[in-house]
């Protein structure tokens, strides 16, 4: 009790900055995370899970900031994309376990584009997602410029994750797209470590997209 005390209501102070520590530590396990992902690790999953469900109490502030005035504010697309990568995160960690226990001694996933079908499917989907999440976080309260930022952040982090999960390697691409309008996103609204750990995401992400790329040539090769 006394270390989840410590959690939540702990803030490091910069000057006139005051930043969660949770922020900081659910961001140290999102990086993690990726760099296992890229890896093709299974304990990317859980260990993603973990730093998802910190940085979900952080952007509802509101909620969980115990009377901080720094960071007060709820951001219903940023909480959001975390609980809905806790989910899909689940589906990728049960997925590749299961993969792990079927073939030892493969690899528990091999990445490959998707196909023209699975696009057609996918476009439309998201395409709905995005505009049916925009209009929920309207309802809830928010608006503004940066409404459709975290429309964006919300949809891209959901495709992102699916598509790790599936061995897509355009997740990767996907990530990029969500990391350019992330760092403005997280920096502008007071979010540093979030924005520092979006920017340092971003190498990782390029070598983990060359990484599955050169796998997916081998293995379209070998067949």
């Amino acid at each position: 009790m006394a270390l989840l005390k410590w959690l939540f209501e702990t803030n490091l102070h910069f000057g006139t900055k005051s930043i969660a520590v949770r922020e900081l530590i659910g961001g140290i396990l999102g990086l993690t995370s990726a760099i296992l992902g890229a890896r093709r690790k299974v304990s990317a999953w859980p260990i993603g899970i973990l730093g998802d469900g910190l940085l979900f109490t952080v952007f509802l502030g509101a909620v969980f900031s115990f009377g901080d005035k720094a960071q007060h504010a709820n951001f219903y697309g940023q909480a959001g994309r975390n609980l809905l990568l806790i989910i899909v995160s689940v589906y990728g960690w049960i997925r590749w376990a299961n993969q792990r226990k079927s073939h030892a001694t493969s690899p528990v996933v091999i990445p490959r584009w998707t196909t023209v079908r699975e696009k057609l499917i996918l476009v439309p989907i998201i395409v709905g997602f995005f505009v049916v999440s925009s209009r929920i976080f309207v309802a809830l309260g928010e608006s503004g410029t940066w409404l459709l930022v975290d429309t964006w952040i919300f949809t891209g982090t959901a495709l992102a994750t699916y598509g790790m999960s599936r061995g897509y390697v355009e997740f990767w691409l996907v990530w990029v797209a969500v990391d350019f309008v992330g760092v403005p996103f997280a920096f502008k609204n007071g979010y540093y470590p979030t924005g520092t750990l979006y920017a340092i995401y971003l190498p990782f992400v390029i070598w983990g997209f060359a990484s599955w790329l050169k796998i997916s040539k081998n293995e379209k090769q070998e067949r």
